[in-house]
């Protein structure tokens, strides 16, 4: 009986190991692993693929005109970009991207070295791992979901939280045609990743302060009455249906006029940025301590024009758990421009910047991407933009990112 029931375990034991030395690779991985030997081929005729993954639309015809302009010395870098962007572009991209590497004739005919390449391979022989160790690996995939969950912040309230935006349209010089647009855009995608879209319209400086210091407080919420505040509900803004309540994160998006480091109430008196942050700095009091604060600002910064001028061509580990936070962590504040300069918005298509946010927020976060990923996209997008289609290069605009997250923030969809 002991006999038996050894042969039996040795043959579980054997099947377990069996199993270890396979895993099966991601498309992502894939193209990762074989990037090198993938770029080296395609420098043959960077053209050819570039025109292919369009053709297939794997890539965007923006993206395109981007990819083909780019301003570098030689094929390989051009070639290097095109594999990163469809890196970039998600797993299913990557498989599309492989599946046309194989079976298109053109391809295979231009490129007869991809054939030397292992693209479809789903998976790699490991070395086997000592007996000891097996337990372990049931172990070892749960530690590491674990740890890049710690690494990202938590949304799970419903909704997720609050979006207050703040849109300035009416001022004694002339109104800010077009913010109604980056409103409507603004309460759109925030409302469609599962935040209560609030607005207030038209405040003065001292209305601006003191309307935030209400939502970070929500303290005197009866007060809130007095700032004009609506509610997105799905199609429109309509009147305050119920108190808000904090939930898991906090979107802030102001939309005005400005200067440095300052934005514009309706009566032309200035709020500074820092101000404005503060006003939701962690405290023991705070529902919004050591949850994502994120401040999208669409107001110039000065009135200088910005100009363009030709292409050329560290992570620390801290293994600390202190319970304690600094007082500004966890905040992200997103300029539309830099220091000195001027933001461009159309008279009835909105922003550059805010319309590029939105979308970029709907093309991103169904693949799970991180706001600051996101928002790299967005400083790209911006910086691409012309704001004189006679004279390339006269009228450009570069937002500025900084941030104080300490995770990932990552947005997701909410389908009702």
């Amino acid at each position: 009986m002991n006999e038996e029931l050894t042969n039996l375990l040795l043959q579980i034991r054997c099947a377990q190991t069996s199993a270890l030395f396979k895993f099966n690779m991601s498309a992502t991985d894939m193209v990762r692993r074989n990037k090198t030997a993938i770029q080296t081929t395609l420098c043959g005729d960077y053209r050819l693929i570039l025109n292919k993954v369009h053709e297939n639309e794997l890539i965007t015809k923006r993206e395109y005109n981007n990819l083909k302009s780019i301003n570098k010395e030689d094929v390989e870098g051009h070639v290097i970009e095109l594999v990163d962007k469809i890196m970039n572009k998600g797993e299913n991209t990557c498989k599309a991207f492989l599946d046309l590497l194989q079976t298109d004739e053109g391809i295979k005919t231009t490129y007869p070295e991809l054939k030397n390449i292992q693209l479809n391979k789903t998976s790699l022989e490991l070395t086997p791992v000592q007996e000891g160790s097996l337990d372990n690996r049931d172990v070892q995939p749960q530690e590491s979901k674990r740890r890049k969950e710690e690494e990202q912040y938590e949304l799970n309230s419903q909704p997720t939280g609050l979006c207050v935006i703040i849109n300035n349209e009416n001022f004694p010089e002339g109104a800010r045609n077009g913010t109604d647009k980056d409103a409507q855009s603004l309460a759109e995608v925030f409302s469609w990743l599962g935040f209560r879209v609030l607005m207030c319209k038209d405040q003065t400086k001292n209305q601006m302060d003191r309307a935030l210091k209400c939502f970070a407080s929500q303290s005197n919420l009866a007060e809130l009455q007095g700032f004009n505040v609506t509610e997105w509900s799905g199609s429109s803004f309509t009147d305050l249906q119920e108190d808000p309540k904090h939930g898991d994160a906090f979107i802030c998006c102001i939309l005005s006029h400005g200067m440095n480091g300052e934005v514009l109430g309706i009566d032309e008196q200035p709020l500074s940025i820092k101000q404005i942050t503060r006003t939701f700095k962690a405290s023991d009091q705070s529902t919004l301590t050591g949850k994502p604060k994120v401040f999208l600002i669409q107001a110039c910064q000065g009135l200088q024009i910005q100009h363009g001028v030709l292409e050329k061509d560290l992570l620390t580990d801290d293994d600390s758990h202190s319970p304690f936070i600094p007082e500004e962590a966890d905040v992200l504040v997103a300029i539309a421009t830099v220091e000195d300069h001027k933001a461009f918005r159309h008279k009835i298509n909105g922003s550059w910047f805010i319309q590029s946010v939105c979308q970029q927020l709907k093309e991103g976060c169904p693949r799970s991407e991180d706001i600051t990923t996101i928002l790299h996209r967005v400083n790209n997008e911006v910086a691409q933009k012309e704001g004189c289609t006679l004279q390339p290069g006269e009228k450009k605009q570069m937002p500025e990112v900084r941030f104080t997250l300490r995770k990932r923030l990552v947005l997701s969809p909410h389908h009702k």
